[in-house]
């Protein structure tokens, strides 16, 4: 499960972010994670709890934001969802190979006391 190496590199981020800013608390995470990004969001959950038990982020809230995956065609100049992975243009039925999104996995706030 990478998941758990995933979310211990989450904790050192959000433990660096809040000492940076003198919290003495992390009651909420948020993360950005696109739809190719090769994450279960159930085992990123799990894992949250697991990696932050003892420390100061030790039940706070796991937000997540789901970001779906958008591709570029280049024949048509025109940006498209690619479903399932798929980066078929729809209008014109050639592969795209520009990916705009969908890859992500980024800390994008805390919530701080």
């Amino acid at each position: 499960m990478h998941e758990l190496s995933l979310m211990d590199a989450v904790r050192e981020q959000a433990l660096e972010q809040a000492a940076l800013h003198g919290a003495g608390r992390i009651t909420a995470i948020t993360l950005r994670v696109g739809s190719l990004a090769g994450v279960e969001i159930e085992a990123l959950r799990l894992a949250h709890t697991v990696v932050m038990a003892g420390t100061i982020a030790a039940g706070s809230r796991l937000e997540i934001e789901a970001v779906s995956a958008e591709c570029l065609c280049a024949a048509c100049e025109q940006p498209f969802a690619a479903r399932d992975g798929c980066c078929e243009c729809p209008r014109c039925g050639r592969i795209s190979r520009e990916l705009l999104r969908g890859r992500e996995l980024q800390l994008t706030s805390l919530d701080l006391d």
